[in-house]
C-alpha cells in the first residue's frame, strides 16, 4: 500500500461526514480512519446483525462486498473524482470475517473522466486478508 499518509484530522472529518449522510453507512457503523490522495482506509466494527453463519459467527459476504464497494468509491473521491454509480464490482472472499473490527484499504488504480477504478483489501486487526475486490465507478 502506498505510504502517502498526508492526511489531517479536518480531511478525515470531512470524509466521515460524507459517509454519515447515508442511513445504510450509519447502520454499518463505518469510520474513516485515514484519507490521502487516491487512498482511504475505512473501519467496520463487528456486529451480531452481520452474521450469516452462526456456527462460526462469520460476517455475511454482502456486508463485506458493500464495504469494498464503498471504500473503492471513497478512494476515487479522495483522488478528486466525482462518482455517480458503481458500474462493476468484483469481490473475492479469502477467509471468514469473524468477531472484531475489519479495515478496508482502498487505492485508486485509474482516475478517468468517465470511469475510475479502485482496488480494495479487507483485513482483520492482525492484517490477515479476509476479502479483496475491485470496483469500476461512473463519473457524473
Amino acid at each position: 500500500m502506498n505510504e502517502i499518509r498526508s492526511c489531517n484530522e479536518e480531511t478525515i472529518a470531512e470524509f466521515q461526514k460524507a459517509l454519515m449522510i447515508s442511513p445504510f453507512h450509519r447502520w454499518l457503523g463505518l469510520k474513516a480512519v485515514m484519507v490521502a490522495r487516491e487512498q482511504i482506509e475505512i473501519s467496520l466494527p463487528w456486529r451480531e446483525e452481520f452474521v450469516s453463519n452462526t456456527k462460526i459467527e462469520a460476517t455475511h459476504g454482502g456486508i463485506l462486498a458493500a464495504l469494498i464497494d464503498l471504500t473503492g468509491l471513497y478512494a476515487v473521491r479522495a483522488a478528486g473524482g466525482i462518482v455517480s454509480a458503481t458500474a462493476d464490482l468484483r469481490v473475492d472472499f479469502h477467509r471468514p470475517a469473524t468477531r472484531g473490527t475489519v479495515l478496508a484499504c482502498g487505492m485508486v488504480v485509474k482516475l478517468g473522466r468517465r470511469i475510475s477504478t479502485a482496488d480494495v483489501r479487507v483485513t482483520d486487526t492482525s492484517q490477515v486478508l479476509l476479502a479483496s475486490g475491485r470496483g469500476a465507478y461512473l463519473a457524473q
